[in-house]
């Protein structure tokens, strides 16, 4: 974190935070100003206001933006080309038309939500996401009614794995700087997240499908160049398509599991290839091309080229708005507002599992991510967990899972993944504090009380 000249106080710091949020939720709700104008704008002014010092507004801007692009422009982009390409050859259709065979149409959200809480074990929430929108917007297109019927119950699952589940880098990297056991954070992550996306994600999701119609999007993936006279492949290529990327990054995901556990060495020429190829960028760029290669026998290179061409123009605002969000979120770190909830908030003499989801949920709102928010609360906490005498290694892995729920509620505008499904689904930034914002709060509140009661029982 970059030192300032001059550090407001933390009640300054604080209501320069509102503000900010507050003056951004004005310009772009009730003035319609552009989200990406409105975030550079607010951005700027924040910084001024923060009293970040006027070399370092610049370069602050400037590294949130990037480093939120390098992360998520290069995995929009090829996941994107790949949704297109399986929704072009009929692929997308084969996979919804076989999951609502097994679980029938009234099941069809539940179908998607099983299959993204599957997928979602070793592959992070926003490359599943976009690997799924194909299927998603496929059953949705099939039957109907609001998109969230369908999304919601999607992204909640890869919400949910990400952040509770190992070998996920959040709760790794929390359960070493705790010194939680990782295969038994496996076990209480995973029978915690499940509950956790059923009430928080599926039922939510079709209730919120019921009250807010959210129509599909009208230029992703819903108007493709389609030949009804080419054989749509089949059901196991398409599934070889999906698996490919989930497999890659589980060497990633896996191998960095291992190394923290000391299994591995994280310094051998193999480990680093391998995670090498696990990469989220390096794995879907494999995965493209493999998809590819398998539809190059069903449509002339011209045609595959063309598609992977169309899918890049819509995703332009998705890429700019989330960087853009990114920015903020920099701007709100850089000026010491997180430091400055978590020292508020250190000294409560609340009880260690309440503090950590406080503290997290604390830093999540302050700055927007979640993984910042997560291993930073773990870093605060590590020296009050190890000195709380009879902590269990239940309690050790109970407490992670408080601090991943703190980390993940209340998604907003400082949040670049809010910037990417509000604009992957193209609802507007109210319908999305309204859906996307509280589904998080539910996942993120009901994984903590579970917790909460499994260290009152265990």
């Amino acid at each position: 974190m970059n030192q300032l000249a001059s550090t407001p106080d933390a009640t300054s710091l604080l209501l320069t935070a509102a503000a900010a949020v507050a003056l951004l939720l004005l310009l772009i709700i009730r003035l319609r100003v552009h989200a990406f104008l409105a975030l550079v704008l607010v951005s700027v002014v924040t910084a001024l206001v923060a009293q970040i010092p006027f070399d370092q507004i610049v370069p602050t801007l400037l590294t949130g933006f990037g480093n939120t692009l390098a992360a998520v422009a290069l995995l929009v982009g090829l996941g994107a080309m790949i949704g297109r390409l399986l929704e072009m050859t009929g692929g997308a259709q084969v996979l919804a038309d076989t999951l609502i065979g097994t679980f029938g149409e009234k099941r069809a959200p539940f179908a998607l939500g099983v299959a993204s809480l599957l997928f979602g074990f070793p592959i992070f929430f926003d490359a599943g996401l976009v690997v799924m929108l194909p299927i998603i917007f496929s059953v949705a297109k099939r039957f109907g009614g609001s998109t969230l019927l369908y999304a919601l119950p999607a992204a909640g699952a890869f919400a949910a794995m990400h952040a509770l589940v190992p070998p996920h880098p959040g709760p790794v990297a929390a359960a070493d700087l705790l010194g939680a056991n990782i295969g038994l954070l496996v076990l209480v992550g995973g029978i915690i997240a499940l509950p956790t996306w059923y009430f928080g994600a599926y039922v939510f999701g079709q209730w919120a499908g019921k009250r807010f119609d959210v129509k599909l999007p009208t230029t992703f993936l819903t108007d493709v160049e389609r030949d009804a006279s080419v054989a749509p492949p089949s059901f196991a290529l398409v599934l070889s398509v999906l698996l490919l990327p989930l497999c890659l990054i589980f060497l990633d995901t896996g191998l960095n599991t291992l190394t923290v556990t000391g299994y591995v060495q994280a310094g051998d020429t193999w480990v680093q290839f391998l995670r090498m190829l696990g990469k989220t960028p390096v794995a879907l760029l494999i995965t493209t091309f493999f998809a590819l290669l398998m539809f190059s026998g069903r449509y002339s290179g011209k045609h595959l080229e063309k598609a992977c061409e169309g899918a890049l123009g819509p995703i332009c605002s998705i890429v700019l708005v989330t960087g853009a969000g990114g920015m903020f979120g920099n701007v709100l770190r850089t000026s010491g507002i997180g430091d400055a909830l978590s020292s508020l908030l250190a000294d409560t003499g609340l009880p260690v599992i309440i503090a950590a989801f406080v503290i997290s949920a604390a830093l999540r709102v302050a700055q927007g991510s979640a993984t910042v928010a997560l291993t930073t609360a773990a870093a605060l906490m590590a020296p009050t967990v190890a000195a709380t005498p009879g902590l269990s290694q239940f309690d050790l892995c109970f407490i992670v899972v408080a601090i991943a729920g703190g980390a993940t509620v209340l998604s907003h505008v400082n949040d670049s993944g809010f910037w990417l499904v509000s604009r992957f689904l193209q609802m507007d930034e109210k319908t999305t504090l309204k859906t996307w914002t509280v589904m998080e709060t539910l996942l993120g509140g009901i994984a903590f009380l579970l917790a909460f009661i499994g260290s009152l029982l265990l």
